[in-house]
């Protein structure tokens, strides 16, 4: 595999400027509230399309403790506590692990109790104490079930998924993050999920039935973190979204397209079409309104030397004789070397 590191800033020729794009923000975390009952065997199950660690708070006679992490697959539950449980309020603090790029958050918490960012027991745990910090909770109310007392994690009060669309729906987003596109990220079957799962498992030479696995989420996670198999991959590892075009070799000539979006810590592999030896990468950092990063008075963007044209909106280019006069824009493309038609290459983006 060819590892190619690109850090920013630094110009980039002729740029234009692009409108603000709508940019996916992550989900805010939110709880289905159910009446409490007399707790035993706690349980989180998690009904959102992320793979996330749990850290509760348990509160009573104005005392509290907390106690982290707990991981729980989409769709998945654990038990977060055994046996018999006195609380007089029971509290939640959610992240999703980094290479989604951010982690689902409570949009109002309840409280405020110390963590660690390792895992952490601690009996005292509204003064923190130096390698803790101070982290916002939100309170869960479980219902009794024949399993014990359960308490269900979404995203979305308004849409939630069951059991089934959660998993898939976790499918998908690691799939997409690992750079196959099984989008939309809905929890319902369909031909591009298929697809995009299809050529996982033969990148990697999985049997069929591999997504039936227990631990086939930790192979989509290593996936998603390691970009491997042959072709060309972008990985973000700023915190900012970038929008990258790319340009490949046809026909005698450079054909541009864009835009592709990689998310904070995430990687995509966009589709070439046949056997590309060679390939341009141009790519720009945004912020959330679309607009371009800015460090001074540059674009925060990952350029080089070979002036190809672009457009303000999605597009594929084949004529780079006169961007101006074609009312388009033009960037630096940097050159990457694909090697063989069995190669790979990773462009990282780095501040």
């Amino acid at each position: 595999m060819i590892g190619t590191t690109l850090t920013a800033p630094y110009p980039y020729p002729h740029r234009r400027r692009r409108p603000a794009r709508l940019l996916v923000a992550l989900p805010v975390l939110a709880l289905l509230w159910l009446p409490t009952p007399a707790l035993a065997d706690l349980r989180l199950c998690n009904r959102m399309s992320y793979v996330i660690d749990v850290a509760i708070a348990i509160e009573e006679g104005g005392n509290a403790a907390t106690r982290g992490w707990f991981r729980v697959d989409p769709g998945q539950c654990n038990a977060v506590v055994q046996g018999d449980l006195k609380a007089d309020q029971l509290y939640v603090h959610v992240r999703a692990l980094p290479l989604y790029g951010a982690a689902p958050a409570p949009a109002a918490g309840h409280a405020d109790f110390c963590i660690s960012d390792m895992n952490f027991l601690i009996p005292g745990a509204k003064r923190c104490r130096a390698g803790h910090k101070l982290t916002r909770f939100v309170e869960i109310k479980p219902s009794d079930t024949d399993k014990g007392s359960t308490a269900y994690l979404a995203e979305d009060a308004k849409d939630n998924y069951d059991d089934e669309q959660a998993r898939l729906a976790g499918l998908q987003r690691l799939l997409t993050v690992a750079g196959y596109d099984a989008t939309p990220i809905d929890g319902v079957p369909g031909k591009k999920t298929e697809a995009a799962l299809a050529q996982f498992l033969k990148d990697r030479g999985l049997p069929s039935d591999a997504p039936t696995s227990p631990n086939f989420f930790n192979t989509l996670i290593e996936a998603a973190r390691v970009p491997t198999g042959p072709g060309f991959s972008w990985c973000n590892e700023t915190p900012h979204a970038v929008m990258a075009a790319l340009g490949v070799e046809e026909k005698g000539g450079i054909v541009t397209r864009g835009w592709y979006r990689v998310a904070p810590g995430t990687c995509v592999k966009p589709d070439l079409r046949g056997a590309v030896r060679k390939l341009y990468s141009f790519a720009e950092a945004v912020d959330a309104d679309g607009r371009p990063v800015l460090r001074g008075d540059k674009p925060l963007a990952w350029s080089g030397g070979t002036a190809l044209c672009t457009r303000e909106s999605k597009f594929e280019l084949s004529d780079h004789k006169d961007c101006a006069a074609g009312g388009l824009g033009s960037a630096g493309f940097v050159t990457v070397d694909l090697g063989g038609a069995k190669s790979s290459a990773v462009v990282r983006f780095r501040e």
